[in-house]
């Protein structure tokens, strides 16, 4: 537990705090005003820059909203997939589904539907920006709780097993905290894979109805639409001013406070710092919080200590299998008829069209491949600089955030451009435009693999002298192995996700593509063939989850027995 050190007075820090709450509170209010007005057909956007500091404000309430959201989905499905062997066999492989679906594919459904469902205000506009941004969220979170739940150390699920632990305890005290170090570092890509695709969920159309919302990315969105580079830029600013101030007093004090939660059995690691937690700790009001909190979970702690028998326990256990296998029931079921309805659509689906989706499946999977193997070779040492050196860590980290979170789609034109002059096809290309998305999620895994590692054991290998390569290789990769498998599966969901806007790009009014599985469900998207859309993505789909399976899964399980430093 934390001790709070407690002011004999309200300083100018409990000032501070109060004064921000109410401007949060300002914000909230305003965002449900926006939330419950009128359904507008049109929303203008203003580009003047006294409606930026609004606009952030909103954007930022979604994507934490979205955040919210993504953080419970992720608890929950990573606990149930993690700890239920029978339900894990359809939740993994329907969780590599997810992930490789194409954004752009099911946004009109979910936009109309959602926007018919509530007609007379915005909330179903804004639940459907809200849901597309935790799309861009939830699924590397998910991978990273639940692989950090199958590598808890045995000596350590042991010695819960021994003292008792009833479920709850056992995810408080044991499987919660050892998670923690790689869902803050994943829960900060998450943040900035939401605002990746920022533009899209403000600022959506269909034919000639306009879904905007008031918002940095429709601001952002509109400023390109009129070519006000003015206004552009003024866009960024605010985007960059935004992700380091939450960087500073969200994410900064987080990654430090969860330096608590290390495996270590001895020696001093360095310490990251935040001026923004220190000066949270001096606070008299978040002290007073903090003990009263901490009186009522003691309080709860203890009855259910008093109260975990085996008998109670085996019972609970019961009940948790019991109610595990209806849902998973209901969820084989969703899918069999899911499975039927796309039987249905797909009679119209030729043999040799199946068979020119299946070869673009297989460039498609090369490029995927390509741009990950790319991504490594210069995230992994940089990822472990930032993540072994708290210096640095203070240094890049909002920086590395700044960058992860442009929206890269901006950058297209200028590549596509780029790669004309110097007559480089759009096969190789592609690459380039699938890795400028994807490598952040091997980065920001790695950062937290290299923080989670013991200190003791670096004290061990500099008392050893074991350096450079050799420090590498029996070290430091092993370290990070877990945490950059997490990053491959992540990264390679994004770039098959990526390569719908990748293989088929739009330039001057001109469409350049190139074979492959992403510019056939563009295409098809454009021509409205729904029947090879659907086939397209199924087949994506399937690329996805037989590649997860027989080598992604392989990997993880290399990792949780060979690499893993605590077995």
């Amino acid at each position: 537990m934390i001790r709070w050190h407690v002011p004999r007075k309200v300083g100018w820090i409990d000032l501070l705090l109060v004064a921000g709450l109410a401007g949060l509170l300002f914000v909230v209010v305003d965002f449900a005003r926006e939330w419950t007005g009128v359904y507008r057909p049109t929303i203008e956007i203003d580009l003047s820059p006294s409606a930026l500091p609004l606009y952030t404000l909103f954007s930022l309430t979604r994507g934490f909203i979205a955040y919210g959201i993504s953080l419970a989905f992720t608890l929950a499905y990573g606990y149930w997939a993690a700890k239920d062997h029978a339900a894990e066999r359809v939740l993994v492989p329907l969780l590599d589904i997810l992930q490789s679906i194409p954004v752009l594919g099911f946004m009109p459904a979910l936009v109309v539907t959602l926007v018919a469902a509530f007609p007379s205000n915005n909330v179903g506009l804004e639940l459907a920006a809200i849901v597309m941004i935790f799309t861009g969220q939830a699924w590397n979170m998910t991978f990273s709780f639940y692989h950090s739940l199958r590598s808890i150390p045995a000596d350590v699920s042991e010695a819960a097993t021994a003292f008792r632990f009833s479920g709850w305890q056992r995810f408080k005290w044991v499987e919660l905290p050892f998670s923690t170090t790689g869902l803050v570092w994943n829960s900060m890509m998450s943040m900035a894979g939401g605002w990746f695709f920022l533009m899209i969920s403000e600022s959506f159309r269909l034919g000639d109805k306009d879904f905007r919302l008031p918002g940095i990315g429709a601001y952002m969105s509109v400023a390109v639409d009129r070519g006000n580079v003015l206004a552009m830029i003024e866009a960024l600013v605010a985007m960059v001013a935004m992700i380091v101030v939450i960087d500073q007093i969200v994410w900064r004090p987080v990654v430090a406070w969860a330096q608590k939660f290390r495996v270590e059995e001895g020696g001093s690691a360095t310490e990251v710092s935040s001026w923004f937690l220190s000066w949270l700790r001096r606070s008299r009001i978040i002290a007073g919080v903090e003990r009263v909190m901490h009186r009522l979970t003691s309080r709860t702690t203890q009855r259910k200590v008093r109260a975990s028998r085996e008998n109670a326990a085996f019972a609970t256990h019961r009940t948790a299998t019991i109610l595990s296998r209806l849902v998973l029931v209901v969820v084989v079921g969703l899918l069999a008829f899911g499975a039927w309805s796309l039987v249905r659509v797909l009679r119209d689906v030729s043999v040799g069209e199946w068979g020119g989706l299946a070869g673009s499946a297989g460039l498609t999977l090369s490029r995927v491949l390509v741009s990950t193997a790319l991504g490594t070779l210069w995230t992994l040492p940089l990822g472990l600089a930032i993540g072994l050196s708290p210096r640095l860590s203070r240094i890049l980290q909002p920086v590395v955030q700044v960058v992860a979170s442009f929206p890269a789609p901006m950058l297209f034109p200028l590549i596509i451009a780029a790669l004309a002059i110097s007559h480089v096809p759009l096969g190789v290309g592609s690459v380039v435009l699938m890795l400028l998305g994807t490598q952040w999620y091997i980065l920001f895994n790695v950062i937290a693999g290299a923080m989670a590692i013991p200190s003791d054991l670096r004290e061990a290998a500099s008392a050893y002298r074991i350096r450079g390569w050799h420090r590498f290789w029996s070290l430091y990769f092993p370290g990070v192995f877990p945490f950059l498998v997490t990053g491959w599966v992540t990264a390679a969901g994004g770039a098959w996700n990526a390569s719908i806007v990748a293989e088929y790009v739009t330039f001057h009014g001109r469409v350049l593509r190139t074979d492959g599985l992403g510019a056939r469900i563009s295409s098809a998207a454009a021509q409205a063939r729904i029947p090879l859309l659907v086939a397209s993505v199924l087949v994506m789909s399937a690329v996805v989850v037989i590649f997860n399976r027989t080598v992604w899964r392989r990997c993880y399980e290399l990792a949780e027995s060979r690499f893993s430093l605590s077995r």
